[in-house]
């Protein structure tokens, strides 16, 4: 080769000039073929775009998805992506791009340098400046990869300056171009708030919150004052708003002032469905833009100016600036900013050319709704023109109650108002007159009349009936509840006459021989809504605020209800109606919460009305009518489960309370009796085995026989004969299943359907007997006769867990030793033999079930997860039942205790760790199983393979951070555990006591070969103890001591890098607050030595969270504490 290199060398120098000629030939040759190759796949990449986007063919599109995910993947990603921004032809490869880069630039791993990342946002920007008409996607897609990046690069530095901070600098020059570069200049600083507002789950809670809190502290209100001044100007001027342009540009700039109002200043992270209980956080920072009235003004004034389908995002505005947090201003600043507030409305109420449009209607009902969940009537009443005001929202209220087909989800807020002022009528003691009197049973009035007048249309016309909706139902009328208990005397009168009215009407059509059978439902449609609204109203009777002339009415209004019911019942063998028995349920649980049980004076006036006009003269009769109407529902409606499951929920609720009055009434009643002595499908229905019926069905079954278990338990004791009897119905059928399941030829429907109802009867036997004398009585009832029957079931079908999962369920309920009913004899063998059985099911189910192989991701939980959390709460109910002695088992060679641990191991490896935190069942059993398994049982997880270790420590390590409490305290217990007892084994090893054993040795070696993980959950307990809303402060101060010491130079410098962290002026304070967290703490995990470190623990969070306030780095704010 050298030679060769030296020929050419010494050749002539045309030779060697004719050489660089053909090289540089060569070079271009080649950077032609690349950029052929680069346009070609560039072409490729725009048809696989258009596939992806376009066809309607499921193959294809499949295909392309595939291809370019590749892409994605891909080393030159990035280049390929400007490429197609500059060069590319369609708009949906210019998207493929953008969120090309999107991606890049989120990924943890392998993250892009920053120089790149600030040319790629440096393009972004220039690229969105040069072309201001691209497709709108591709301009939203662009500008969220410029939030994307700023938000990720808040805190980097180049030459000490935060190159991504610059924001309004950058948009700027967006504001001062054409209509069409404000817009875009507009929705970059919309886009940002919003993504620097919302956490993601790839990175961390506190990253987000530092971030956040940053934002807010150096540019939020910039911006937001930014946003007030274009939309001052904008209203200024003539916008023609007919113009497209300036529609939008106006559109994104209340999208703007809304994202900086709607910012989670104080990150709670609240839910939305929470909606009418939020109160804006505004910092004091901001008191000037909402002292000075020209910013309320400003809302109000564009709603008027703008057109109908701009001013639903004016409304949402004004909705937030409603709801700024009362203590930002002085009593007298909030006087005038109420004042401002209420003439806004008035002028809005006073001209309502806008309301019609559904959207404006709705945000204006949440406007009224914050008028009082902000602020108090005191502060309402004393406002000038509150009588004119409150006139306005009355016939607003009644108005838009009377159109109950409009806007029906907007009534909530309405509805949540009027209960709000009914709510502190009691408590106002302002001089001024609420005038509430006079409005409220208006607002009473409307309602009930309004759903009456709604049965006829609904039918006639085929509409949908909200009766079916009967969550919302249930919150309409638990805040009619508080409505119509004010100014009692008028609303009951009205549902007299109503009442009256339709129940005659209703008695005349049914004695009628020509009567239509659409005028009877119209009928009974009425009474239902009626029923509904008097069992409301009565339950919201308060105690301390009603008077006997208010329970007498109560009594008429029972009276009527229990009236009807003894018609309907009378007709249940020709015919029922569904929605009024519903009704009914409803009415008799509001009954029986109020005036049912110890707490109620029984010389109430409403005992006396019952008494005069129905005979019922105690508690013991009314008693009887509600087992009568539970015994008949069962009866005719045994196959309508909506009625079954409210019925026997109402059964249940009234035997509660053991040894109350009441189940000792309930259990002398005949009925009662009959029920104890006749549970069988003859009598009930319910409990048949209908072939029709689906398993999951006899759930309601649990609900029957706790409640039949907990009135059986009143007069049982000692009564074995008593105890035989009322089990004979459960004996046969077992003896029915032990049959079958002993031939070879046996119906498996049959067989399973009824074993199926079986356990879920002797789930809620079990459930309800928490007495050791009782629940023995059940234990040697099923066991040893019964439980191979129960064996055999797991055996047969593990792979149905409409059966498995109720046979699993029994036996979790039986080991559970709730209220120390498992407390056998001194010379009793039955603990262990109970375990055996339960570790025998436990690995029978987990050895066949491991055996399906892949389960679909959307079945995996019904299939396999549910029973294995199951099996999960079985063993730890067992292994923390106290009942059983679990060193006699190695003692004695018994397989049993690691036949159920290994099976545990086994089930846990196949779960993805993903799925143990998605499942919060599951996630809950597994836990709260390791807890107690590193508590008693540390010796088995030092025993365990190296990967199973690191499996079950990794776990810990996510569950730390999980949103659950109970998980994360779970966690925080187990790590202690695990940490205490690596303690002790290194205390031990350097004492040089005897030789510890090869599986301690073992736990040991994989700790010191692993110690990230260790140093992880270090790290991750400190950062939550410092940077969040720490809620289990002191089970996360538990396991941190022992870390520390395990890990001290770790600790050392972590300490360090946190002091570092901070600026300047705040690295002595942060340091001190560490020097304080270790003082007077000794090297060992004593319980007196943990004690005093989580003291210091509890002074050390509180000091660095002082100490951190006002600081950019800091997660809260000092103007955020008041």
């Amino acid at each position: 080769m050298n030679e060769g290199l030296q020929y050419r060398l010494a050749a002539s120098g045309g030779a060697v000039a004719a050489d660089h000629t053909h090289k540089r030939g060569s070079e271009r040759c080649m950077k032609w073929r690349k950029m052929a190759d680069h346009v070609q796949g560039l072409a490729q990449l725009e048809i696989l775009c258009k596939q992806l986007y376009e066809t309607t063919d499921t193959a294809v599109r499949h295909q392309a998805e595939k291809a370019l995910v590749e892409f994605t993947n891909s080393p030159d990603c990035l280049s390929k992506c400007q490429l197609l921004l500059e060069r590319g032809s369609s708009s949906y490869s210019q998207l493929l791009a953008a969120t090309c880069l999107s991606k890049l630039v989120s990924r943890t791993s392998n993250p892009l340098p920053l120089e790149q990342r600030i040319d790629i946002r440096n393009y972004v920007l220039n690229y969105l400046a040069t072309r201001p008409k691209l497709a709108a996607f591709v301009t939203q897609a662009l500008i969220q990869l410029y939030a994307r990046i700023t938000k990720l690069g808040w805190f980097d530095c180049q030459k000490d300056d935060y190159v991504f901070r610059n924001v309004i600098a950058d948009v700027t020059r967006f504001l001062q171009d054409s209509v069409e570069h404000c817009i875009i200049g507009v929705t970059i600083l919309s886009q940002l708030t919003n993504e620097i507002n919302q956490a993601d789950t790839t990175h961390p809670l506190t990253k987000h919150r530092k971030i956040a809190s940053s934002f807010r502290d150096s540019s939020l209100f910039d911006i937001f004052t930014l946003s007030c001044n274009l939309l001052k100007q904008a209203s200024g001027k003539n916008l023609n708003l007919n113009d497209e342009s300036q529609h939008g540009l106006l559109m994104q700039l209340l999208k703007l002032s809304y994202n900086c109002l709607n910012y989670d200043f104080i990150g709670t992270s609240t839910d939305e469905s929470s909606d009418d209980l939020c109160t804006v956080q505004i910092p004091t920072s901001w008191r000037s833009a909402f002292l000075d009235s020209s910013t309320l003004q400003l809302f109000f004034n564009l709603y008027h100016s703008i057109p109908p389908s701009l001013s639903p995002l004016v409304l949402s505005c004004l909705v937030q600036i409603a709801s700024v947090r009362r203590s930002l201003f002085n009593n007298a600043e909030r006087a005038k900013f109420l004042s401002h507030l209420v003439d806004g409305v008035k002028r809005i109420l006073a001209n309502p050319q806008c309301l019609p449009d559904p959207n404006n209607y709705h945000e204006f009902c949440r406007l009224l709704a914050r008028l009082k969940s902000n602020y108090q009537l005191g502060e309402l009443v004393k406002v000038e023109n509150y009588p004119e005001v409150i006139r306005l929202i009355a016939n607003f209220t009644v108005t838009s109650l009377q159109h109950w087909e409009f806007a029906p989800n907007s009534v909530h807020y309405l509805l949540s108002l009027w209960q709000r002022l009914a709510a502190s009528v009691p408590y106002v003691k302002a001089t001024e007159p609420h005038l509430l009197e006079t409005y409220t049973p208006e607002v009473t009035k409307a309602y009930i009349t309004s759903r009456l007048e709604s049965v006829h249309v609904i039918l006639r016309d085929g509409l949908e009936d909200p009766l079916d909706d009967a969550g919302l139902v249930q919150q309409q009328l638990d805040q009619l509840s508080t409505i119509g208990r004010c100014e009692y005397e008028k609303t009951c009168a009205l549902l007299v006459q109503l009442f009256d009215q339709a129940a005659q009407t209703y008695q005349e059509l049914l004695q009628s021989t020509n009567s239509s059978a659409a005028d009877i439902t119209v009928q009974e449609g009425r009474l239902t809504w009626l029923v509904y609204i008097i069992g409301a109203v009565i339950g919201g009777r308060v105690s301390f605020a009603s008077t006997d002339e208010q329970d007498a009415m109560d009594g008429e209004l029972v009276c009527r209800v229990l009236q009807l019911m003894n018609l309907t019942d009378s007709r249940l063998a020709q015919a029922g109606n569904e929605r009024l028995e519903l009704a009914m349920l409803s009415f008799f649980e509001q009954f029986r919460k109020i005036y049912i049980g110890d707490q109620v004076q029984k010389s109430s006036k409403l005992y006396r009305r019952l008494s005069e006009v129905l005979g019922l003269n105690d508690e013991t009769m009314v008693l009887s009518v509600f087992i009568g109407k539970i015994i008949t529902n069962l009866k005719y409606w045994g196959q309508c489960e909506p009625i079954t499951s409210k019925t026997l929920q109402l059964l249940n609720d009234l035997s509660l309370g053991y040894p109350s009055s009441v189940v000792r009434k309930l259990v002398k009643l005949s009925a009662v009796q009959f029920m104890l002595n006749n549970h069988t499908s003859e009598h009930f229905s319910f409990l048949g085995v209908n072939n029709q019926s689906n398993l999951s069905d006899m759930r309601c079954r649990t609900t029957f026989y706790t409640a039949l278990g907990r009135l059986l338990m009143v007069d049982l004791g000692e009564d074995e004969d008593q105890f035989e009897q009322f089990m004979l119905p459960l004996t046969a059928a077992f003896e029915a299943v032990a049959q079958m399941l002993s031939t070879n030829t046996f119906n498996e429907q049959e067989a399973k359907r009824t074993l199926v109802g079986l356990v879920r009867d002797l789930r809620g036997i079990a459930f309800a007997f928490n007495a050791k004398t009782s629940f023995m009585m059940l234990f040697d009832w099923i066991y040893p006769a019964y439980m191979p029957i129960l064996q055999r079931a797991i055996e047969l079908w593990y792979h149905d867990p409409a059966c498995t999962t109720p046979v699993l369920k029994l036996m979790a309920e039986l080991v559970h030793n709730r209220s120390q009913r498992l407390q056998f004899d001194v010379s009793s063998p039955n603990g262990i033999l109970l375990f055996r059985e339960t570790s025998k099911m436990i690995t029978t189910y987990g050895n066949r079930i491991l055996t399906l192989g892949e389960v679909p991701k959307d079945q995996v939980y019904g299939v396999k997860l549910k029973g294995v959390s199951v099996c999960f709460a079985m063993l730890k109910a067992v292994l923390s039942g106290n009942y059983v002695n679990f060193g006699v088992f190695r003692l004695y060679g018994d397989d049993a205790l690691d036949n159920a641990l290994q099976t545990f191991i086994k089930l846990l490896l196949s779960i993805p760790h993903s799925d143990l935190l998605d499942y919060p069942k599951l996630s809950q059993s597994f836990y709260s199983l390791l807890e107690v398994l590193t508590q008693d049982h540390m010796n088995f997880i030092a025993s365990l393979e190296p990967h199973v270790v690191m499996y079950i420590l990794s776990s810990i390590s996510e569950g730390l951070t999980a949103l659950d409490t109970m998980v994360c305290t779970g966690c925080c217990s187990s790590l202690d555990h695990i940490v205490t007892y690596l303690f002790k084994q290194l205390s031990r090893s350097t004492k040089k006591r005897p030789t510890p054993m090869a599986t301690d040795d073992r736990f040991l070696h994989i700790m010191q070969q692993h110690p990230e993980m260790i140093q992880q959950m270090l790290s991750t307990v400190l950062n939550i103890i410092i940077f969040e809303d720490c809620r289990n402060q002191w089970s996360m101060s538990r396991p941190l001591l022992g870390l520390i010491l395990l890990n001290e130079k770790y600790f050392a410098d972590l300490r360090n890098s946190i002091v570092n962290s901070q600026p300047p002026e705040k690295q002595q304070a942060m340091h001190l607050c560490f020097e304080n967290l270790m003082e007077g703490i000794e090297r060992n995990l004593l319980t007196k030595n943990r004690d005093r470190f989580t003291q210091n623990l509890s002074v050390f969070r509180r000091e660095v969270n002082d100490s951190m306030k006002n600081s950019t780095y800091g997660v809260n704010s000092n103007d955020m504490m008041s």
